[in-house]
Protein backbone atom coordinates (compact mmCIF):
# COMPACT_ATOMS: atom_id res chain seq x y z
CA UNK A 1 0.00 0.00 0.00
CA UNK A 2 1.38 3.39 -0.97
CA UNK A 3 1.01 6.00 1.77
CA UNK A 4 1.07 9.64 0.73
CA UNK A 5 0.64 12.97 2.45
CA UNK A 6 0.76 16.22 0.51
CA UNK A 7 2.98 19.10 1.53
CA UNK A 8 1.31 22.10 3.11
CA UNK A 9 3.86 24.40 1.48
CA UNK A 10 3.99 28.02 0.46
CA UNK A 11 1.49 29.02 -2.25
CA UNK A 12 2.57 28.66 -5.88
CA UNK A 13 3.00 32.40 -6.51
CA UNK A 14 4.86 32.81 -3.23
CA UNK A 15 7.09 29.92 -4.24
CA UNK A 16 8.05 31.70 -7.47
CA UNK A 17 8.79 34.88 -5.57
CA UNK A 18 10.87 32.88 -3.11
CA UNK A 19 13.07 31.53 -5.91
CA UNK A 20 13.72 35.07 -7.06
CA UNK A 21 14.63 36.03 -3.51
CA UNK A 22 17.07 33.16 -3.16
CA UNK A 23 18.90 33.72 -6.44
CA UNK A 24 21.55 31.35 -7.75
CA UNK A 25 23.94 31.95 -4.84
CA UNK A 26 21.49 30.64 -2.22
CA UNK A 27 22.44 32.65 0.89
CA UNK A 28 20.15 30.69 3.21
CA UNK A 29 16.84 29.22 2.17
CA UNK A 30 16.14 28.12 5.70
CA UNK A 31 16.30 31.63 7.15
CA UNK A 32 15.13 33.77 4.23
CA UNK A 33 11.97 31.90 3.25
CA UNK A 34 8.66 31.43 5.09
CA UNK A 35 8.27 27.99 6.63
CA UNK A 36 5.23 25.84 5.75
CA UNK A 37 3.14 24.56 8.59
CA UNK A 38 4.00 20.91 8.11
CA UNK A 39 5.39 18.64 5.40
CA UNK A 40 4.95 14.91 5.75
CA UNK A 41 6.85 13.34 2.87
CA UNK A 42 6.22 9.62 2.67
CA UNK A 43 5.27 7.95 -0.58
CA UNK A 44 7.65 5.40 -1.98
CA UNK A 45 8.34 1.92 -3.27
CA UNK A 46 10.59 0.22 -0.70
CA UNK A 47 13.08 -2.48 -1.56
CA UNK A 48 12.03 -6.08 -0.98
CA UNK A 49 14.10 -6.45 2.19
CA UNK A 50 12.75 -3.21 3.64
CA UNK A 51 9.06 -3.37 2.76
CA UNK A 52 6.98 -1.02 4.83
CA UNK A 53 10.01 0.73 6.33
CA UNK A 54 10.72 3.43 3.79
CA UNK A 55 12.47 6.76 4.17
CA UNK A 56 9.42 8.48 5.62
CA UNK A 57 9.26 5.77 8.29
CA UNK A 58 12.79 6.59 9.39
CA UNK A 59 14.70 3.75 7.72
CA UNK A 60 18.34 3.90 8.86
CA UNK A 61 21.21 4.19 6.43
CA UNK A 62 23.35 1.10 5.84
CA UNK A 63 26.16 0.49 8.32
CA UNK A 64 28.60 -0.54 5.59
CA UNK A 65 28.56 1.82 2.66
CA UNK A 66 30.31 1.20 -0.66
CA UNK A 67 33.14 3.58 -1.44
CA UNK A 68 31.54 4.62 -4.74
CA UNK A 69 28.22 4.66 -6.56
CA UNK A 70 28.17 4.17 -10.35
CA UNK A 71 25.02 5.56 -11.92
CA UNK A 72 23.77 5.97 -15.47
CA UNK A 73 20.91 8.27 -16.35
CA UNK A 74 18.86 9.17 -19.41
CA UNK A 75 16.18 11.72 -20.24
CA UNK A 76 12.68 11.29 -21.62
CA UNK A 77 11.38 7.81 -22.44
CA UNK A 78 8.06 7.36 -24.27
CA UNK A 79 8.19 4.09 -26.19
CA UNK A 80 4.91 4.51 -28.07
CA UNK A 81 1.36 5.60 -27.36
CA UNK A 82 -2.10 4.10 -27.79
CA UNK A 83 -3.61 7.59 -28.18
CA UNK A 84 -4.97 9.13 -30.34
CA UNK A 85 -4.25 6.14 -32.56
CA UNK A 86 -2.06 3.10 -32.24
CA UNK A 87 1.37 4.74 -32.55
CA UNK A 88 3.42 1.74 -31.43
CA UNK A 89 6.68 0.35 -32.86
CA UNK A 90 6.37 -2.46 -35.37
CA UNK A 91 7.87 -5.04 -33.01
CA UNK A 92 5.85 -3.73 -30.05
CA UNK A 93 8.89 -1.91 -28.68
CA UNK A 94 10.92 -5.06 -28.05
CA UNK A 95 14.04 -3.83 -29.85
CA UNK A 96 13.82 -0.08 -29.19
CA UNK A 97 16.36 -0.03 -26.37
CA UNK A 98 18.46 -3.00 -27.50
CA UNK A 99 21.18 -0.96 -29.28
CA UNK A 100 22.05 0.86 -26.04
CA UNK A 101 21.16 -1.78 -23.44
CA UNK A 102 24.83 -2.65 -22.75
CA UNK A 103 25.40 1.00 -21.79
CA UNK A 104 22.30 1.11 -19.57
CA UNK A 105 22.97 -2.11 -17.71
CA UNK A 106 26.63 -1.42 -16.94
CA UNK A 107 26.06 0.49 -13.69
CA UNK A 108 24.94 0.03 -10.09
CA UNK A 109 21.76 2.01 -10.79
CA UNK A 110 20.12 3.18 -14.02
CA UNK A 111 17.63 6.07 -14.04
CA UNK A 112 15.15 7.32 -16.67
CA UNK A 113 12.32 9.84 -16.92
CA UNK A 114 9.11 8.01 -17.79
CA UNK A 115 7.31 10.51 -20.02
CA UNK A 116 3.68 9.51 -19.64
CA UNK A 117 1.71 6.73 -17.96
CA UNK A 118 1.83 2.97 -18.47
CA UNK A 119 -1.87 2.29 -18.74
CA UNK A 120 -3.96 0.16 -21.08
CA UNK A 121 -7.21 2.05 -20.59
CA UNK A 122 -8.39 5.50 -19.70
CA UNK A 123 -9.81 8.72 -21.09
CA UNK A 124 -7.98 12.01 -21.38
CA UNK A 125 -9.54 15.44 -20.98
CA UNK A 126 -6.29 17.13 -21.93
CA UNK A 127 -6.92 17.42 -25.67
CA UNK A 128 -10.01 18.94 -27.25
CA UNK A 129 -11.86 17.03 -29.99
CA UNK A 130 -10.52 19.33 -32.70
CA UNK A 131 -7.01 19.76 -31.35
CA UNK A 132 -4.20 19.21 -33.85
CA UNK A 133 -1.27 20.14 -31.60
CA UNK A 134 -2.02 18.47 -28.29
CA UNK A 135 0.15 15.66 -26.96
CA UNK A 136 -1.31 13.06 -24.60
CA UNK A 137 0.59 9.81 -24.08
CA UNK A 138 -0.52 6.39 -22.85
CA UNK A 139 1.95 3.54 -23.33
CA UNK A 140 0.93 -0.11 -22.84
CA UNK A 141 1.53 -1.54 -19.39
CA UNK A 142 3.41 -4.47 -20.96
CA UNK A 143 6.14 -2.01 -21.99
CA UNK A 144 7.44 -2.05 -18.42
CA UNK A 145 9.20 -5.27 -19.40
CA UNK A 146 11.24 -3.35 -21.99
CA UNK A 147 12.53 -1.04 -19.24
CA UNK A 148 13.43 -4.04 -17.11
CA UNK A 149 15.20 -5.77 -20.00
CA UNK A 150 17.24 -2.61 -20.63
CA UNK A 151 18.36 -2.46 -17.00
CA UNK A 152 16.30 0.51 -15.77
CA UNK A 153 16.07 0.44 -11.96
CA UNK A 154 14.29 3.69 -11.06
CA UNK A 155 12.19 6.26 -12.92
CA UNK A 156 10.78 9.73 -12.46
CA UNK A 157 7.04 10.08 -12.95
CA UNK A 158 7.22 13.81 -12.20
CA UNK A 159 6.55 15.46 -15.55
CA UNK A 160 3.86 17.19 -17.59
CA UNK A 161 2.62 13.93 -19.16
CA UNK A 162 2.28 11.69 -16.09
CA UNK A 163 -1.32 12.87 -15.59
CA UNK A 164 -2.39 12.79 -19.23
CA UNK A 165 -5.03 10.15 -18.48
CA UNK A 166 -5.95 11.14 -14.97
CA UNK A 167 -5.40 9.84 -11.47
CA UNK A 168 -6.50 6.28 -12.22
CA UNK A 169 -3.76 5.91 -14.82
CA UNK A 170 -1.22 7.37 -12.39
CA UNK A 171 -2.11 4.65 -9.90
CA UNK A 172 -2.02 1.98 -12.61
CA UNK A 173 1.43 3.19 -13.68
CA UNK A 174 2.73 2.97 -10.13
CA UNK A 175 1.29 -0.51 -9.64
CA UNK A 176 2.77 -1.63 -12.97
CA UNK A 177 6.20 -0.31 -12.02
CA UNK A 178 5.94 -1.96 -8.60
CA UNK A 179 5.12 -5.30 -10.20
CA UNK A 180 8.10 -4.92 -12.54
CA UNK A 181 10.43 -4.09 -9.63
CA UNK A 182 11.15 -0.56 -10.88
CA UNK A 183 11.29 2.13 -8.19
CA UNK A 184 9.58 5.47 -8.85
CA UNK A 185 9.27 8.98 -7.49
CA UNK A 186 6.99 11.76 -8.67
CA UNK A 187 3.81 12.43 -6.67
CA UNK A 188 4.01 15.05 -3.95
CA UNK A 189 5.96 13.64 -1.03
CA UNK A 190 7.37 10.64 -2.87
CA UNK A 191 10.87 9.27 -2.35
CA UNK A 192 12.09 6.17 -4.17
CA UNK A 193 14.53 3.90 -2.34
CA UNK A 194 16.94 1.68 -4.25
CA UNK A 195 19.11 -0.92 -2.53
CA UNK A 196 22.72 -0.67 -3.75
CA UNK A 197 24.97 -3.41 -2.39
CA UNK A 198 23.39 -3.05 1.06
CA UNK A 199 23.33 0.76 1.02
CA UNK A 200 20.29 2.92 0.36
CA UNK A 201 19.95 5.37 -2.53
CA UNK A 202 17.12 7.91 -2.47
CA UNK A 203 15.74 9.35 -5.70
CA UNK A 204 13.47 12.39 -5.39
CA UNK A 205 11.82 13.56 -8.62
CA UNK A 206 10.43 17.09 -9.11
CA UNK A 207 8.25 18.91 -11.65
CA UNK A 208 6.69 22.39 -11.79
CA UNK A 209 3.32 21.05 -10.68
CA UNK A 210 1.71 20.89 -7.23
CA UNK A 211 0.64 17.28 -7.84
CA UNK A 212 4.33 16.35 -7.93
CA UNK A 213 7.28 17.12 -5.71
CA UNK A 214 7.16 20.79 -6.63
CA UNK A 215 10.04 22.39 -8.49
CA UNK A 216 8.53 25.82 -7.72
CA UNK A 217 8.43 25.38 -3.92
CA UNK A 218 11.97 25.93 -2.61
CA UNK A 219 11.06 25.38 1.05
CA UNK A 220 9.23 22.14 0.36
CA UNK A 221 11.98 20.96 -1.99
CA UNK A 222 14.62 21.57 0.63
CA UNK A 223 12.58 19.79 3.29
CA UNK A 224 12.00 16.57 1.35
CA UNK A 225 15.62 16.40 0.17
CA UNK A 226 16.83 16.92 3.75
CA UNK A 227 14.60 14.07 4.88
CA UNK A 228 15.85 11.79 2.12
CA UNK A 229 19.49 12.64 2.89
CA UNK A 230 19.01 11.94 6.59
CA UNK A 231 17.60 8.46 5.97
CA UNK A 232 19.67 7.28 2.98
CA UNK A 233 23.31 6.85 2.10
CA UNK A 234 23.07 8.83 -1.16
CA UNK A 235 20.41 11.16 -2.53
CA UNK A 236 19.81 11.86 -6.23
CA UNK A 237 17.44 14.64 -7.26
CA UNK A 238 15.72 14.61 -10.64
CA UNK A 239 13.80 17.52 -12.12
CA UNK A 240 11.60 17.96 -15.20
CA UNK A 241 11.82 21.65 -15.92
CA UNK A 242 12.88 24.43 -18.23
CA UNK A 243 11.50 25.80 -21.47
CA UNK A 244 11.15 23.38 -24.39
CA UNK A 245 12.46 23.38 -27.93
CA UNK A 246 15.50 23.20 -30.18
CA UNK A 247 16.48 26.75 -29.22
CA UNK A 248 16.42 26.07 -25.46
CA UNK A 249 19.86 24.49 -25.03
CA UNK A 250 21.18 27.17 -22.67
CA UNK A 251 20.37 27.46 -18.94
CA UNK A 252 19.26 31.02 -18.15
CA UNK A 253 19.94 32.56 -14.75
CA UNK A 254 16.25 33.28 -14.10
CA UNK A 255 12.83 31.68 -13.84
CA UNK A 256 12.00 29.98 -17.15
CA UNK A 257 8.55 30.56 -18.65
CA UNK A 258 7.07 28.35 -21.38
CA UNK A 259 3.66 29.15 -22.86
CA UNK A 260 2.83 31.17 -19.75
CA UNK A 261 3.86 28.41 -17.33
CA UNK A 262 6.67 28.77 -14.81
CA UNK A 263 9.14 25.95 -15.44
CA UNK A 264 11.69 26.66 -12.70
CA UNK A 265 14.75 28.75 -11.90
CA UNK A 266 16.97 25.73 -12.42
CA UNK A 267 20.29 27.15 -11.27
CA UNK A 268 18.73 28.24 -7.98
CA UNK A 269 16.90 24.91 -7.64
CA UNK A 270 20.11 22.93 -8.06
CA UNK A 271 21.92 24.97 -5.42
CA UNK A 272 18.99 24.69 -3.04
CA UNK A 273 18.75 20.90 -3.17
CA UNK A 274 22.52 20.44 -3.02
CA UNK A 275 22.59 22.60 0.10
CA UNK A 276 19.85 20.33 1.48
CA UNK A 277 21.91 17.17 0.89
CA UNK A 278 21.50 16.12 -2.76
CA UNK A 279 24.60 14.33 -4.08
CA UNK A 280 23.70 14.45 -7.79
CA UNK A 281 21.12 16.48 -9.75
CA UNK A 282 19.71 15.18 -13.05
CA UNK A 283 17.54 17.33 -15.32
CA UNK A 284 15.24 16.66 -18.27
CA UNK A 285 12.28 18.43 -19.86
CA UNK A 286 13.56 20.83 -22.57
CA UNK A 287 13.81 17.92 -25.08
CA UNK A 288 17.39 18.96 -25.87
CA UNK A 289 20.69 18.43 -24.05
CA UNK A 290 21.95 21.21 -21.80
CA UNK A 291 25.23 21.86 -20.00
CA UNK A 292 26.72 20.46 -16.82
CA UNK A 293 28.32 22.14 -13.84
CA UNK A 294 29.85 21.15 -10.52
CA UNK A 295 28.37 22.83 -7.43
CA UNK A 296 30.23 22.32 -4.15
CA UNK A 297 31.72 19.13 -5.56
CA UNK A 298 28.38 17.73 -6.81
CA UNK A 299 27.52 17.24 -10.47
CA UNK A 300 24.45 18.90 -12.02
CA UNK A 301 23.23 17.83 -15.48
CA UNK A 302 20.64 20.40 -16.53
CA UNK A 303 19.00 18.35 -19.29
CA UNK A 304 19.52 14.92 -20.82
CA UNK A 305 17.01 15.65 -23.58
CA UNK A 306 14.94 13.04 -25.40
CA UNK A 307 16.21 9.49 -25.06
CA UNK A 308 13.67 7.05 -26.49
CA UNK A 309 10.60 8.64 -28.05
CA UNK A 310 8.35 7.04 -30.63
CA UNK A 311 5.78 8.82 -32.70
CA UNK A 312 5.84 11.68 -35.20
CA UNK A 313 8.32 13.87 -33.34
CA UNK A 314 10.88 16.29 -34.69
CA UNK A 315 14.24 14.64 -34.00
CA UNK A 316 16.40 17.01 -36.02
CA UNK A 317 19.52 18.64 -34.58
CA UNK A 318 19.73 18.66 -30.77
CA UNK A 319 16.19 17.24 -30.47
CA UNK A 320 17.53 13.88 -31.66
CA UNK A 321 20.63 13.83 -29.47
CA UNK A 322 20.11 11.31 -26.68
CA UNK A 323 22.97 11.43 -24.16
CA UNK A 324 23.52 8.83 -21.47
CA UNK A 325 25.08 10.36 -18.37
CA UNK A 326 27.67 8.05 -16.83
CA UNK A 327 28.78 9.23 -13.39
CA UNK A 328 30.65 7.95 -10.36
CA UNK A 329 30.25 9.61 -6.98
CA UNK A 330 32.24 8.82 -3.88
CA UNK A 331 31.17 7.82 -0.39
CA UNK A 332 30.40 11.44 0.43
CA UNK A 333 28.42 12.01 -2.76
CA UNK A 334 31.12 14.05 -4.48
CA UNK A 335 31.68 13.81 -8.23
CA UNK A 336 34.65 11.54 -9.05
CA UNK A 337 34.50 10.92 -12.81
CA UNK A 338 32.09 10.22 -15.61
CA UNK A 339 31.29 10.50 -19.29
CA UNK A 340 28.69 11.55 -21.80
CA UNK A 341 27.83 8.48 -23.87
CA UNK A 342 26.41 9.84 -27.11
CA UNK A 343 23.43 8.23 -28.78
CA UNK A 344 21.17 9.55 -31.52
CA UNK A 345 17.52 9.17 -32.45
CA UNK A 346 16.59 9.21 -36.12
CA UNK A 347 13.53 8.28 -38.17
CA UNK A 348 10.64 7.35 -35.89
CA UNK A 349 12.86 7.32 -32.81
CA UNK A 350 14.79 5.00 -30.56
CA UNK A 351 18.43 5.56 -29.49
CA UNK A 352 21.48 4.18 -31.26
CA UNK A 353 25.16 4.74 -30.43
CA UNK A 354 26.57 7.81 -32.17
CA UNK A 355 30.21 7.34 -33.15
CA UNK A 356 30.48 11.06 -33.96
CA UNK A 357 29.78 11.87 -30.28
CA UNK A 358 27.47 14.74 -31.17
CA UNK A 359 25.76 14.89 -27.77
CA UNK A 360 29.08 14.99 -25.90
CA UNK A 361 30.41 17.72 -28.17
CA UNK A 362 27.28 19.83 -27.76
CA UNK A 363 27.17 19.40 -23.99
CA UNK A 364 30.84 20.33 -23.73
CA UNK A 365 30.31 23.57 -25.62
CA UNK A 366 27.16 24.41 -23.65
CA UNK A 367 28.85 23.67 -20.32
CA UNK A 368 31.82 25.88 -21.11
CA UNK A 369 29.57 28.70 -22.37
CA UNK A 370 27.02 28.66 -19.55
CA UNK A 371 29.29 27.69 -16.65
CA UNK A 372 32.80 28.93 -17.46
CA UNK A 373 33.91 28.72 -13.83
CA UNK A 374 32.02 25.62 -12.67
CA UNK A 375 31.82 23.26 -15.68
CA UNK A 376 33.53 19.88 -15.35
CA UNK A 377 36.57 19.21 -17.51
CA UNK A 378 35.69 17.47 -20.79
CA UNK A 379 38.00 15.23 -22.79
CA UNK A 380 37.57 14.64 -26.51
CA UNK A 381 36.22 11.12 -25.95
CA UNK A 382 33.32 12.41 -23.82
CA UNK A 383 34.94 11.75 -20.46
CA UNK A 384 34.13 14.30 -17.75
CA UNK A 385 36.18 14.99 -14.63
CA UNK A 386 36.32 17.53 -11.81
CA UNK A 387 38.58 20.47 -12.57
Amino acid sequence: MRAMTLWLGVPMVAGIAAWAAIGPDLPSARTSLPQPAERATQAMTPSEDDAGAGAGAGAPAATTKPERLHLRAVGDVMMGTLFPANHLPEDDGASMLEPVTPWLKDADVTFANLEGPLCDEGITTKCGPRSTACYAFRSPQRYAKHLVAAGVDVVSTANNHSGDFGEACRRTTEATLDEAGIRWSGPAGSIATVDVHGAKLAVVAFHANAECNNLLDPVGARAIVERAAQTHDWTVVSFHGGAEGSDQTHVPDRMEIFYGESRGHLRAFARNVIAAGADLVIGHGPHVPRGLEVVDGHLVAYSLGNFATWREFNLSGPLGMAPILDVVIDKDGKFVEGAILSTLQTGNGGPKPDDARNAAKLMRSLSEADFPNTAPAFLDDGTIRPR
